[in-house]
């Protein structure tokens, strides 16, 4: 999916190597001492390999912008290029930089060096003595304990960045040694666990495998739940990623209260400049930081400060390659300089219309960030004056009693009346208001139309659906002429009705074909413990021309989003296209047999 965000080390040069053994380092070496002050504000830039030799250029950038950490460290590779030799100049370079500039960093230990691994390349493990690893962990924690304080392991191992027999067993090998190294060094120094998108499965895979009792910090790159949000206004399903986490940790009998990070999120924007799209990517950039802190992420690290390019036009930068800045480098700005460096969430309010509101104590004064859900508008007004910053820092004054139209894009509200604080304060333990509470119902279902009729699913991505007209109803039939996007459709089940613990569901969907004469063949993919993965059987809808219901039963769910969204239909084999109306999803008894359909 993502490039590697850390670096393809090129040529070592040798007059910077320092020969040291593997395991003792010369007081001669050691790194700069002068370290930063603590900062537990949420403000972070992931830097990937592409750009990642511009940290000089745009480190003062981003120091502007409020941005206080920086998730990227150098490969074992370049640190370490054969056993007994280290490396350290491009570390201590990155350190020294980000030092002068007022940014922390976040280090990360990855990947191997060739040396080190299963083939000679940096990603196939498992390691060939794990005594390595612990002498290339201690070496760097040992030499940046007094600058970094939080180290994760790996990047994305559970995605494409490792290739290994068993990825949980040697996910927890590596983190429970870094983990016995760090705490020789200082209980102070955090180890984190990680994996690409909201893969909480992995987690609980490499907790059982090992990792139990041997991690300070969770940490997720939740990309296509942020997809969901802009496309989907799936606000109310990236707000349950705590939830999800924390339900997770305590059945593992691990610590709930852990600190949760986000790592990588993003969203691209086009090189040259676009209004539209740069402004839709400013949007993506606030609403992450402020839903991420008010469920309680502790920070949030913004892919990235300048690039990557995937060919496509885009990248992922709020700096483009040409070095100007985007609107969402300007709304990153405005935020960290209204809510300062470590806002503290006061609680939420729900605006007319399901309007979302948070309130933080910010630099100088209450904040209130807020905005509507797409589609929608609000029309909202205070007994006093109140200042009003929209992304790009412009701020004007709104009357007492005047009408300010809210839209899908954030602003914020300063010298708000008491009252109104005082509301989201007294709402800040309590559920967010948006959506319904499925907890104590059996089944929930979306009829899908030319409006969808919402139960507690949701479909995600109606792009890949057309509305049909009946005579006397509407629904939906699969859009193959889209491309391959059209043999797909998405939704997602509400959090309170099965995340996390819920494993035993029956899926149903209510379709038919388009045609008698055409065929038409569905299958199911859905999220499951370990991934999502394919419900046993497919169904080749009748040829008779009315409804007709079909049912997958799993024992093995896990529906937390990790893709952002638990289950779609796939019509990939299919020769024709089919119409649907309805999908169902209720819980079901225990069965001790494989998933399969009925």
């Amino acid at each position: 999916m993502r490039r590697s965000f850390l670096e393809n080390s090129g040529k070592v040069c040798l007059a910077a190597l320092l020969i040291l053994s593997s395991s003792v380092f010369s007081q001669d070496t050691a790194a700069p001492a002068a370290a930063l002050a603590p900062n537990n504000g949420p403000f972070g830039i992931a830097s990937g390999a592409e750009w990642s030799k511009d940290y000089p250029k745009f480190n003062p950038l981003l120091n502007q912008a409020g941005v206080r950490w920086l998730r990227f460290f150098p490969e074992w590779q370049t640190i370490q290029p054969k056993k007994g030799e280290w490396n350290f100049k491009p570390s201590d370079d990155l350190v020294a930089d980000a030092t002068k500039n007022n940014i922390r960093i976040a280090g990360i230990f990855c990947f191997f060096a060739p040396w080190t691994s299963a083939d000679g390349g940096t990603r196939k493990g498992p390691v060939k003595d794990i005594q390595y690893w612990r002498d290339y962990t201690n070496g760097l924690m040992a030499r940046y304990k007094n600058d970094i304080k939080y180290w994760e392991v790996w990047n994305e191992f559970n995605g494409s960045f490792y290739q290994g027999i068993n990825k949980p067993k040697e996910y927890a090998d590596l983190t429970v040694a870094a983990y016995v190294e760090a705490k020789k060094i200082s209980p102070d120094i955090k180890i984190g666990m990680s994996c690409a998108n909201f893969d909480i499965g992995f987690f609980d895979a490499a907790i059982k495998a090992g990792a139990a009792g041997h991690f300070d910090f969770i940490a997720v790159h939740p990309y296509e739940n942020l997809g969901s949000v802009m496309s989907d206004g799936a606000e109310s399903g990236f707000l349950s990623m705590a939830e999800s986490i924390r339900k997770m940790l305590k059945d593992n009998k691990q610590k709930e209260d852990m600190p949760l990070w986000i790592t990588e999120i993003g969203y691209q924007a086009p090189i040259a400049p676009n209004p539209e799209k740069d402004a839709l990517q400013a949007e993506a950039i606030i609403k992450t930081y402020i839903l991420s802190v008010a469920q309680g992420f502790e920070k949030t690290y913004w892919f990235e400060a300048r690039g990557p390019a995937y060919g496509k036009g885009t990248d992922h930068g709020i700096i483009r390659p040409d070095w100007s800045l985007r609107p969402a480098y300007d709304a990153m700005k405005t935020m960290t300089g209204l809510l300062g460096e470590t806002p503290k969430y006061l609680g939420w309010l729900n605006l007319e219309k399901n309007g979302y509101g948070f309130v933080f104590q910010g630099k100088d004064a209450k904040v209130l960030s807020t905005w509507s859900p797409p589609g929608a508008t609000n029309k909202i007004k205070f007994e006093s004056p109140v200042k009003i910053t929209d992304l790009s820092g412009k701020t004007t004054t709104l009357d007492a009693g005047k009408e300010f139209e809210l839209t899908r894009v954030p602003v914020f509200i300063v010298d708000l009346p008491k009252k109104i604080t005082d509301l989201a304060e007294s709402q800040v333990r309590k559920p967010f208001p948006w959506g319904t509470d499925y907890s104590k119902v059996e089944a929930v279902s979306c009829k899908l139309g030319a409006v969808n009729e919402d139960k507690g699913i949701k479909q995600n991505r109606t792009e890949t659906t057309a509305v049909e007209n009946g005579l006397t109803e509407t629904w939906r039939r699969s859009n193959f002429k889209i491309g391959g996007e059209g043999r797909y459709i998405y939704f997602r089940v509400d959090p309170t009705f099965a995340s996390f613990g819920t494993k035993d569901l029956e899926i149903t969907v209510v379709v038919k074909r388009v045609a008698p004469d055409k065929k038409a063949v569905i299958s199911l993919l859905y999220e499951s413990l370990k991934g999502y993965k394919g419900a046993q059987g497919g169904f080749e809808i009748p040829a008779e021309d009315q409804w007709h219901e079909y049912t997958w039963k799993v024992n093995d769910a896990n529906f937390v989003g990790g893709w952002g969204w638990n289950f779609r239909t796939e019509a990939t084999g299919s020769p024709s296209e089919f119409f649907i109306k309805e999908a169902r999803v209720k819980k079901s008894a225990p069965a001790d047999v494989p998933a399969q359909a009925k």
